[in-house]
């Protein structure tokens, strides 16, 4: 469940998404993959495996093909209120929470697919975690927005319906606003809309997040 609160606070800047590269190759750490396994199991340790290596193969891959190979891997996951998965109303995973559990809300699927994608090159200024209203489930959502500029209509990246499709070909998503680190949007689905003046603007569980991603939290 997602509450639809825009809290105005400070741009946060962090380094550390818990997956590193080095020599133009991506790795986890023993001590962090150690972890892993000991706190979720083997199967979590190989679905981080799995990340990393395909995070490898799409090095010089195009956006395109970045887009469409980090959308499925992580639309594998399986769905799950965060009353069930974590006892809480609205939690904000890390991405090795998420992995770690192989469940998550869709806040999980848009924020471990931005900072992938982030990690692989694809510029911030084109992703956009974006609230919308979902007219068939009846209730706030959130997705991952693709704009290939700022007055592109962007595409969307899901995890209720896996396609990747241009958000007018998504009338059952109502476009609320959308953000990343550096920018808040009133959102419309020809372009990213309004921008808010107040300068950067997040909600409180994407600050939490970002804590959380800083300090490695697993």
């Amino acid at each position: 469940m997602i509450a639809i609160t825009i809290v105005v606070i400070a741009s946060v800047f962090f380094t550390s998404f818990q997956l590193y590269a080095t020599n133009d190759d991506f790795f986890i750490d023993k001590k962090t993959i150690d972890k892993v396994k000991r706190k979720y199991g083997q199967f979590a340790k190989a679905r981080v495996n799995a990340l990393v290596k395909l995070m490898n193969s799409l090095k010089n891959a195009t956006e395109k093909e970045k887009l469409t190979k980090v959308n499925n891997f992580f639309n594998r996951v399986r769905y799950q209120s965060d009353i069930k998965t974590w006892g809480a109303k609205d939690y904000w995973a890390t991405r090795m929470e998420f992995l770690g559990k192989d469940r998550g809300d869709c806040e999980d699927y848009a924020t471990a697919k931005y900072f992938t994608l982030k990690q692989l090159g694809v510029p911030t200024s084109r992703m956009y975690l974006s609230y919308v209203k979902a007219t068939k489930q009846k209730i706030a959502h959130m997705v991952l927005t693709y704009f290939k500029t700022k007055r592109s209509i962007p595409l969307v990246l899901d995890n209720y319906n896996k396609r990747i499709l241009p958000a007018t070909s998504r009338p059952d998503l109502i476009p609320i606003y959308s953000f990343n680190g550096d920018s808040l949007y009133l959102a419309k689905q020809k372009g990213l809309g309004k921008e808010v003046p107040s300068g950067v603007a997040k909600n409180k569980k994407w600050t939490r997040l970002l804590q959380d991603i800083k300090r490695n939290k697993i």
